[in-house]
Formats: C-alpha cells, sequence, structure tokens
C-alpha cells in the first residue's frame, strides 16, 4: 500500500482515497501525483467512468501532471467508457499544446478509439483550424474513417463547422 495509507482500509476509506487520487488528477496536482506514483499507484487507474488519471488530466488541460504520469508508464490510448480517448479529448476542448505533448509521447496522430473518431476529426467538428493544421503537418490522414464510415470532412459538414470543412475540402480538391 502507500506509505501515509494505512497497511488495511476500510471500503468506504479506499473509496474516499480513490476519489481524492482522481480529483488530483482533475486538478493536475503533479507534485501528489508523482510521489503516489513513485508509491505504487498505479499509472492506469480507472474510476468509475473509465476514465485513467491521463484522461483526467490532458481534458483538463494540466501539462505536468500529464508529463508525470506519461513519465510513470501511463498508456495514452487507454480509452474511457464513452469510447475516448486523451488525445481526442484535448482536440474537443482546442488544447493544441496537449496534443502536441501526447504526439511527442509517441501516440499516433490517427489514434482512435473503437468508434474510429481521430483528433482530426474532433477538431473539424469543432472548427478548431489551428489544431487541424498541425495535425496534417504531423501526417493526419484525412480520409481516415470512424467506426460509421465518417471523414473529418464529413464530420465537419455535419456539425455545421464551416471554416474545418472548407480547410479539408481544399485538401482533397
Amino acid at each position: 500500500m502507500f506509505d501515509h495509507q494505512p497497511a488495511t482500509m476500510t471500503t468506504e476509506e479506499a473509496a474516499a482515497f480513490a476519489e481524492e487520487v482522481f480529483e488530483r488528477a482533475r486538478r493536475g496536482d503533479a507534485t501528489m501525483l508523482g510521489r503516489l506514483l513513485d508509491n505504487g499507484l498505479p499509472a492506469n487507474l480507472r474510476n468509475h467512468k473509465g476514465d485513467t488519471l491521463l484522461m483526467l488530466a490532458s481534458y483538463h488541460g494540466h501539462h505536468d501532471a500529464v508529463q508525470v504520469l506519461l513519465a510513470h508508464g501511463a498508456d495514452p490510448l487507454i480509452a474511457n467508457d464513452n469510447g475516448q480517448l486523451p488525445i481526442a479529448g484535448a482536440a474537443f476542448k482546442g488544447d493544441l499544446a496537449m496534443i502536441r505533448l501526447l504526439l511527442e509521447h509517441g501516440v499516433p496522430v490517427d489514434a482512435a478509439a473503437a468508434d474510429g473518431r481521430s483528433a482530426l476529426m474532433l477538431a473539424a467538428m469543432f472548427n478548431r483550424l489551428e489544431i487541424i493544421d498541425y495535425l496534417l503537418a504531423q501526417g493526419a490522414d484525412p480520409a481516415h474513417r470512424d467506426a460509421a464510415g465518417a471523414t473529418a470532412l464529413m464530420a465537419a459538414r455535419t456539425m455545421g463547422a464551416m471554416d474545418s470543412a472548407a480547410r479539408l475540402e481544399a485538401l482533397a480538391g
């Protein structure tokens, strides 16, 4: 167990401890996460929604915490119960710096969970032009299709993201 935790915890104590750990990830407490990981906390711990610590830290834009988690072996390709990957969450939030960080740590540019949606698709859906340009420069495939057969261009059109659609149409033409 962890140095600061009693050897025997009740179920209620363990649940409260786990919730506090996930809250530390949401708040981006890189120092505390590092200490916990150094003392045996599993880097890929998941909550009741399937979110990993990495998913929560990345979604909330905590770059230092994400670096600590990745350095301790957190897997950036674990999807939550909604089928979302950390890179897709960063694209949804418009966090280009987080996308860069994840790619620098080996996340494939076209990484997708079971639904097949890549970061490029999410960026296209929400008119994140800077992210679209960056992902394309990193080799993202604009022809990649999700599980329903949609491309980033199709997703942009469906969502009414006209700037994204225009940018992607220019590639196709």
